[in-house]
């Protein structure tokens, strides 16, 4: 293939890339997507890759597995292209909620331990969201 879309679809790897909005080609995320019932679906099944450009121009292509030579992406034979924006989008929430999760500071307790020395604490969910902001609940490209 010799278009770069702004999302990529390798349906070898299962594989979802997203170039556009928060990433760029140089920064692009990708996810494996595991859901067999998703990839294994009949109008999947002669396809290697899509290079989806999401814009006014349908410029989009298909790489097939069969030689076929490049074609433009269907919606109406492969479904809205939605479906793959969908599937990047609620793996990517769980990974901006996981990074969320784990990311808790260590700080001064005010209260001093039974040694007479400052005790380290966890930072509470108050702090965290002061820090932070909220834990994400929702993440659509």
């Amino acid at each position: 293939m010799v278009k770069h879309g702004t999302w990529t679809v390798i349906f070898p790897d299962k594989r979802i890339i997203k170039k556009t909005n928060d990433f760029t080609i140089e920064t692009a995320r990708g996810y494996v997507i595991e859901d067999d019932s998703f990839w294994k679906q009949s109008k999947f099944s002669n396809l290697h890759a899509i290079q989806f450009t999401d814009d006014a121009t349908d410029n989009d292509q298909v790489e097939y597995n069969d030689g076929t030579p490049n074609g433009n992406y269907d919606a109406i034979i492969l479904g809205d292209f939605s479906q793959f924006i969908d599937k990047f989008d609620s793996v990517h929430l769980s990974v901006l909620q996981n990074e969320w999760d784990s990311d808790i500071l260590t700080v001064n307790n005010e209260n001093f331990g039974q040694s007479g020395e400052l005790a380290l604490r966890e930072e509470t969910e108050e702090e965290q969201i002061s820090r932070k902001g909220k834990r994400p609940t929702n993440y659509i490209s």
